[in-house]
């Protein structure tokens, strides 16, 4: 199936699935539609202070829209992140131990409340712990472009990430996502920490695209996937909050590069502008639209799908049901 050795509870639930598990969708766009309030650095981490409820609330939402993988609210919960707020560092490692709680917590209830229910066709599902790249911490967009800049380099981002992948590890969830990792470089240095603190729980490194070609940093996925395809504490490759037109061909190609597992959750194809820091239209896929190709996708290898930004849980719903309903 693509996947590395010990990564039993990943590779059960893509069987039980069908050979291919349905994933959430976008996360801040399902806040914002329940009245949080998100215009912060710290995005739709700052509910983690302000509004837990409401991300309980979205991880329940995705649950009964079928996902079989929930990703925390971590993805732009950072220790730097959370001090720049005045927290203190208990309170910040607090904050990044509560995502996983509160994904778990729905996860279970959602569970408790319909295992025994007839006719139900969902699976227990997973946590993945979420953690964003430098640039989604710096929030300028950077996670589009790779450009950190010459005094970024492979120690720094290490330091950067080592103790929010320490604590988040701590919380228990059942795997590790990667997400929006733009250049070779933060690839490099995920591969590396995850090595250096001999992490056991399955993980998967996913890159955003632009172009649908390259990395955002214009680096080829050949060159990013080189330390990767080595490492054998990364159990799967994706590539997410890309515009969802260019998965096609990515599918593709990742399939040429790798032979581990393939995961997508591209965005609705809205393009995000990260210096105005609003989005901007564009030409989108619709949830018909994403029910059409998600067959496709599968059939193409991808064994995880499911949606990033301005995707919804009626997106997923349309993925569950096509994936479902088209052997």
């Amino acid at each position: 199936m693509g996947f590395e050795k010990g990564t039993s509870l990943l590779e059960d639930l893509i069987e039980k699935a069908g050979g291919c598990a349905v994933m959430d969708g976008g996360f801040a766009t399902q806040l914002e539609s329940h009245g949080a309030s998100i215009n912060d650095p710290l995005w739709s981490a700052f509910c983690l202070i302000k509004d837990p409820h409401l991300i309980k609330r979205v991880h329940l939402e995705y649950l009964e829209a079928g996902a079989d993988i929930l990703v925390t609210s971590s993805y732009q919960a950072t220790i730097p992140g959370f001090l720049s707020r005045g927290l203190s560092l208990e309170e910040a490692e607090t904050l990044l131990k509560k995502s996983v709680k509160l994904a778990e917590e729905a996860r279970d209830k959602f569970w408790d409340d319909t295992r025994n229910v007839p006719g139900n066709r969902y699976n227990r599902a997973l946590v993945a712990a979420s953690i964003g790249s430098y640039g989604a911490y710096l929030a300028d967009g950077s996670e589009y472009s790779g450009c950190y800049g010459p005094d970024v380099s492979l120690d720094k981002l290490k330091d950067f990430h080592r103790r929010r992948l320490r604590v988040l590890v701590e919380a228990g969830p059942d795997l590790l996502a990667f997400e929006t990792i733009p250049n070779k470089l933060e690839a490099q240095a995920c591969v590396e920490l995850l090595e250096e603190e001999n992490i056991q729980i399955p993980s998967w490194i996913c890159f955003s695209s632009v172009d649908g070609e390259n990395a955002p940093s214009g680096e080829s996925f050949k060159e990013c996937f080189d330390a990767l395809n080595k490492s054998t504490k990364v159990n799967a490759i994706g590539i997410n909050c890309a515009p969802p037109h260019f998965i096609e061909s990515l599918l593709c190609k990742f399939k040429e590069l790798t032979t581990k597992a393939i995961v997508v959750y591209p965005n609705s194809g809205d393009i995000w502008d990260g210096r105005a820091k609003k989005w901007k239209p564009s030409k989108c896929f619709s949830d018909d639209t994403f029910e059409l190709v998600a067959p496709r996708w599968r059939d193409l290898g991808a064994k995880v799908i499911g949606g990033c930004c301005r995707t919804t849980p009626s997106t997923i719903r349309a993925i569950s049901k096509a994936l479902k309903e088209t052997p």
